[in-house]
């Protein structure tokens, strides 16, 4: 196995909650808790999850525009959680975002050249035939005429507008690009148009993706390797097939449960799911599992006993004492620890 492009290692981010005249902290908001995971290159990871799980802070930990409160993010084999702004500016090159919203993340002020040749100018770099020729090229790239240099963002469309972004983060050719929901803010009709555009580049310009999305559909189609997250932790991590055939985790069931179907045969054969409860403050986040409070298979250890994120099959990672669709394993050789004790 070759080194991974991105590794990140017990990742957390803590947001100080304070209060009074003085900011005497009271608290932190738990957005990021212990996340652990890896991405191969070339690949493409899916990270999703309910509004609130810590998804976004997450990409934004791994580009380093928010400061880690522990743990360690490796890329291309260089520890960069604590690297100072101006050492993390070089490997900006190689590491680039793409914005949830398509309207807000394009100054208005600026025009689409400005916009998309700005990281050539702040990373003082130097091309063949000038940047406006380079710009030019990056728009006909993503599916925009070239005659769109000297427009302004308020003259396209959200579809348009996201292409604009996908072009600004392609300037310097990076290796990984995190992806914060970059589809959930257009008409379905678009949505397919930027995910295919993005499959597109992966294949021509050999690119790693990480896919934050909330959109399960989407990340069926475009993801390689899925992460479930839940209040600032992953509960489950497996290969696309697996994790859509055979879902473990109870969270990861009650997600696909809520899919939408549009077979109405189909849909009124599926058992659907419905979560019981408010999602927990990460504030105060429930002690050992912290799904138990609306998981309809609790038990007595799930509030005391905190389950490890494990392999239950090859590249499977479970974060549960009582998975579903576990393979069969004979009691106290290689059990779940839950198993061995309901065996007990």
């Amino acid at each position: 196995m070759t080194e991974p492009l991105l590794s990140v290692r017990d990742l957390t981010k803590h947001f100080p909650v304070t209060k009074g005249l003085l900011r005497r902290q009271v608290g932190a908001v738990k957005a990021v808790d212990g996340v652990s995971f890896e991405v191969r290159k070339g690949e493409t990871l899916g990270l999703v999850g309910e509004s609130g799980c810590g998804k976004t802070t997450t990409g934004r930990l791994i580009t380093r525009l928010l400061e880690p409160t522990g743990g360690r993010i490796v890329f291309e084999g260089v520890d960069i959680t604590h690297v100072k702004q101006g050492r993390m500016r070089p490997l900006r090159r190689d590491m680039q975002m793409i914005f949830q919203d398509p309207y807000s993340s394009l100054n208005p002020r600026h025009t689409v050249g400005t916009i998309v040749g700005a990281p050539f100018r702040i990373q003082n770099v130097k091309t063949e035939s000038g940047i406006k020729k380079a710009v030019q090229d990056l728009l006909e790239l993503v599916g925009l005429n070239p005659e769109h240099y000297n427009r302004y963002p308020h003259e396209f469309s959200g579809g348009q507008r996201q292409r604009i972004g996908i072009a600004r983060t392609l300037a310097l050719k990076p290796k990984l690009i995190i992806a914060d929901e970059p589809v959930s803010a257009l008409d379905v009709s678009i949505q397919a148009q930027v995910v295919n555009l993005l499959e597109d580049l992966q294949g021509e310009l050999d690119l790693t993706y990480v896919v934050i999305a909330h959109d399960l559909s989407v990340v069926r189609h475009i993801s390689d390797r899925v992460a479930v997250m839940y209040l600032g932790k992953i509960v489950e991590l497996a290969e696309r097939k697996a994790l859509y055939d055979s879902p473990m985790h109870p969270y990861t069931n009650a997600l696909l449960a809520a899919v939408p179907v549009p077979d109405p045969r189909k849909r009124a054969d599926r058992d659907r799911i419905r979560l019981t409860g408010d999602v927990p403050s990460p504030i105060n986040p429930p002690p050992a599992c912290r799904f138990h409070t609306r998981c309809w298979k609790a038990q007595d250890i799930c509030k005391t006993q905190e389950p490890p994120l494990e392999a239950l099959a090859s590249g499977h990672l479970v974060a549960c004492h009582f998975p579903e669709n576990a393979p069969d394993k004979p009691a106290g050789v290689g059990a779940h620890p839950a198993e061995e004790r309901a065996t007990t």
